[in-house]
């Protein structure tokens, strides 16, 4: 197995034979449904720099996916960034769970001192949300709230008004223009999400003084390179968070975090709480930090946590094609939108 071969702007793609030859698919459960899942499929594969990820959701097509491997393959073949920093603080992560589940939820993040909690769940209502985040404050210092873009814009403003302070709220809509709106109309940060890991143009929160705080994620944006690229660009406070991912994915996150010039936020990168395996150690925070840890040539992976062969066949032909999208753009490292 070796690395890509230079080729110029970025470094050709290693053969899809080579990937699948050292890969596996896995189905982690989950100790609360989470995002409306509760097994998360994953693609690892081992490259000559470290394990690598290839995760995104069922439902993402091939085009969107395609950094997903693009990132995995970074972290596989090129290997983690230079860190600025020995520990990446980060928050707790609270599901729109009943509020009385909020303390034993917190406490499996030991020593943070934020929590983001996921608000605007389908087939909840607003005062389960104005609940569950009372719950959270009761017992961590800042919470910040997430809604993934499911309100409309005079839903968030009344929930914003309703939920009361909080250290941010992310992604309230799902548009740049909606954020824009909900922005100028309450006093709480805006974060956005989905606005830019989406976007076409992810600087256009930027231009449209759409948000306060992005929210970079390694797998969509293309990688910990991109990341740190785009924070450069973007000029705004970063968080870094995880896009659901494995103890493999988290690595590359934490990795990404610790190689921003400047971090002043709690990173979402504690996750690997939400699975009751993983298919490594699991990054598990102390004292409210996580610290960077790189895997090489193997994983602890129980035989419980492989997928079925059914599921491993659909995830190496979405792999094939992806990997056709990104032979047409050119590569795979360093792959970024801006």
């Amino acid at each position: 197995m070796s690395a890509p071969d230079s080729a110029p702007g970025r470094p050709a793609l290693p053969p899809v034979r080579e990937i699948l030859e050292n890969a596996l698919v896995v189905a982690l459960p989950m100790r609360t449904r989470f995002r409306g899942i509760t097994r998360r499929e994953a693609m690892i594969f081992r490259g000559p720099a470290g394990w690598g990820e290839f995760a995104p959701f069922v439902e993402y097509d091939d085009e969107e996916s395609a950094a997903w491997l693009a990132a995995g393959i970074e972290a596989a073949y090129l290997g983690h960034v230079p860190a600025q920093r020995d520990s990446v603080p980060v928050n707790a992560t609270v599901p729109a769970v009943a509020a009385e589940q909020v303390a034993e939820i917190v406490a499996r993040y030991p020593g943070a001192t934020t929590a983001k909690v996921k608000v605007a769940e389908p087939g909840q209502s607003l005062s389960d949300d104005v609940d569950r985040v009372a719950a959270a404050r009761a017992v961590i210092p800042r919470v910040r709230i997430d809604a993934n873009g499911k309100w409309t814009v005079p839903q968030a403003i009344s929930a914003i008004r309703a939920i009361g302070d909080v250290e941010y709220a992310e992604q309230p809509c799902a548009t740049v223009d909606e954020l824009a709106l909900v922005r100028r109309a309450v006093d709480v940060p805006i974060a956005a999400d989905e606005s830019i890991r989406k976007a076409a143009d992810p600087m256009r929160v930027v231009s449209a003084d759409a948000a306060d705080i992005a929210v970079l994620k390694v797998a969509p944006l293309g990688g910990m390179r991109a990341v740190i690229r785009l924070s450069e660009l973007i000029g705004l406070p970063v968080v870094v968070s995880s896009a659901l991912d494995t103890a493999v994915g988290v690595a590359a996150g934490v990795a990404a975090a610790a190689g921003l010039d400047s971090l002043d936020l709690a990173c979402g990168l504690g996750t690997g709480s939400l699975f009751t395996t993983d298919v490594a150690e699991p990054f598990v925070p102390e004292c409210g930090v996580l610290v960077p840890r790189w895997f090489g040539s193997t994983v602890d992976l129980a035989p419980e946590a492989l997928a079925a062969p059914e599921r491993t066949a659909w995830w190496h032909d979405r792999l094939r094609r992806c990997h056709d999208v990104l032979s047409r753009r050119g590569g795979a490292a360093e792959f970024v939108k801006p």
